[in-house]
Formats: structure tokens, C-alpha cells, sequence
């Protein structure tokens, strides 16, 4: 393993541990104008949703490490305290890009990027018509993390108005992670993208007690088969099925026509449990395994 004190690197080296670890970042793509009303649009990937009640969205535009300059963006909200955060997908994520590129103070991101203003209802700086979603906000306050490059500064923005495109939405009108085909920022020149087979759903344990990964069985627990992932859905049950339903699937003839379609013979009932919970046959896993 390798260990590292910030204290003892460059901030350009330690800089890019953590954008090589922290990711997917989010990406806020922040439409400000300056006191003369000149628009200007940047992307940054230090941003998320911090609360729902008031609805608050933070992104920190950090001083350059270069040269330890400030951003137009941070220059911006300091004198006109409003931004909207456009929300960026996979079709846009060039332009977005190209948007990045420092150009000199006064020249308009959305002409350069070839994006398309629309007047925000609420707020000053215009939206992106592109953004599948665009939140106008009200900057609340701005918390500078220091003085030196590579510090952060975290714009907190209150969210007065959303827009969110038609296309983006299933038919209780709720985003759909599919169709919206969000991007992350990585490490380097890496993005990521929310799409397809990229995705997947975990059930929250909201409204269950999972009996815990400490409540297996040991032979199940310590298995040379089953993975942290596969423990974790065995342990988010309430109760395990009980001996007479475990007898009752015996019994049924299926447990022995399932274990006949694994073809590695060593540990054939934990490797059969575990394509069943690949398959979220969540009890019907706990049953292989303790029936067996």
C-alpha cells in the first residue's frame, strides 16, 4: 500500500490523488454573468446536492495552482450573487468540455461551446437549453478554504427554480436514470458515463433491519466463494427462511436441478447461491445455502 502525507507531495501530485480517487464527480456547469451583465459558463467537478430542505447544491471553483488566480466564475458570484447549475449529460459532454477552456474575461462560453442561452425565470444568468436539467440558484454564501492555489471555495446555492427537459422523465414524471445518461468526472482526462449496463440498483435498507453480515453462519460468512458484495445482500434480510422451508425446497427437487447446471463441483452451493443473487433471488440463495 502506498501511504501519503499531503504535507510531503506538491499540491499538483496530491491534486491528482484525489481526482483519480474521488469520482464520478458531478459535474456543475455554472451560467454566471459579471456587474456589466456578460455571461460567462464553466464546468466543475467539486460539486454536489448537500440538502433537500432548503434545497442547497455547493461547487468550489479553486484558486489556479499555477499562478493561484481566481476564476471568473468565483469573480462573478462575488459581485452578482446568482448561478445556474446546469446538470450535464453524455451528448453535451464535448461542448462542456470546449467550454473549459480559459478564455479572457468578456468572451461568452455558450457562443464559443455553441450553446443556447434561455432567460432563467428567476435569477439573472441564463440557463443552457441543452442541460437536460438546470437549477437557478441564489448564492447564500461563499467560504473561502484559503489563500494559496489550489483552494477551494465553496459557492452555497440555494435552488429557486428547476427546470427539467421532457425527455428526461418516465411517466410519473420522476428523472429516469436511463434516459437522462448522466457523466462524471475522473482522474486525468476520464469521464464516466450512467448508462446501460453501467447502472444498477441496490435496495435500501430504509425501511428493513438487515440482520447484519456478523449474523451469518459461519461456514457462509467466511466462504472462499462469496464476496463483500454477496454478504452484504445476505445480510440485509430481516429473517433467514426457516428449517422447515429450507426442508420444503429440499424436498421439491429444484435445489438438485439447480446444483446440477453448476459446473465446477468445490463449493457448488455457495457458487450457485451466488449467480442467484447476481439474479436478486435473494431468499432463494439463503435456501441453496442452507439446504444444502
Amino acid at each position: 500500500m502506498l501511504t501519503v502525507d499531503p504535507k510531503e507531495v506538491s499540491i499538483a501530485k496530491f491534486h491528482s490523488i484525489l481526482l483519480g480517487a474521488v469520482g464520478p464527480r458531478p459535474i456543475a456547469f455554472a451560467s454566471t454573468i459579471d456587474e456589466d451583465g456578460r455571461p460567462n459558463l464553466s464546468p466543475f467537478s467539486f460539486f454536489n446536492a448537500f440538502s433537500a430542505n432548503p434545497p442547497v447544491l455547493v461547487f468550489s471553483p479553486a484558486r489556479r495552482v499555477r499562478d493561484n488566480t481566481t476564476k471568473h466564475t468565483l469573480d462573478n458570484v462575488l459581485r452578482v450573487p446568482e448561478v445556474v447549475i446546469n446538470v450535464v449529460n453524455y451528448e453535451m459532454v464535448q461542448q462542456m468540455s470546449l467550454a473549459s477552456t480559459e478564455y479572457p474575461e468578456g468572451v461568452n462560453e455558450f457562443e464559443k461551446a455553441g450553446f443556447t442561452q434561455l432567460a432563467s425565470e428567476k435569477v439573472r444568468p441564463f440557463r443552457v437549453k441543452e442541460s437536460p436539467v438546470q437549477f437557478e440558484c441564489i448564492v447564500k454564501e461563499v467560504i473561502s478554504l484559503g489563500d494559496e492555489g489550489g483552494a477551494g471555495n465553496l459557492i452555497i446555492c440555494e435552488v429557486v427554480m428547476a427546470h427539467m427537459h421532457a425527455e428526461v422523465l418516465n411517466e410519473q414524471n420522476q428523472i429516469d436514470q436511463q434516459k437522462i445518461d448522466l457523466v462524471g468526472r475522473m482522474g486525468g482526462n476520464w469521464y464516466s458515463r450512467a448508462h446501460g449496463t453501467a447502472l444498477f440498483e441496490v435496495e435500501k435498507p430504509l425501511t428493513t433491519l438487515g440482520i447484519g453480515v456478523d449474523a451469518l453462519p459461519v461456514h457462509i460468512r467466511y466462504s472462499p466463494v462469496l464476496t463483500g458484495n454477496n454478504l452484504g445482500q445476505l445480510g440485509n434480510v430481516e429473517h433467514i427462511p426457516s428449517e422447515i422451508e429450507c426442508r420444503e425446497f429440499k424436498n421439491s427437487g429444484e435445489l438438485e436441478l439447480l446444483l446440477a447446471q453448476v459446473t465446477e463441483s468445490d463449493f457448488a452451493s455457495h457458487r450457485l447461491a451466488q449467480q442467484l443473487l447476481a439474479q436478486g433471488e435473494i431468499q432463494k440463495a439463503w435456501k441453496v445455502l442452507l439446504a444444502s
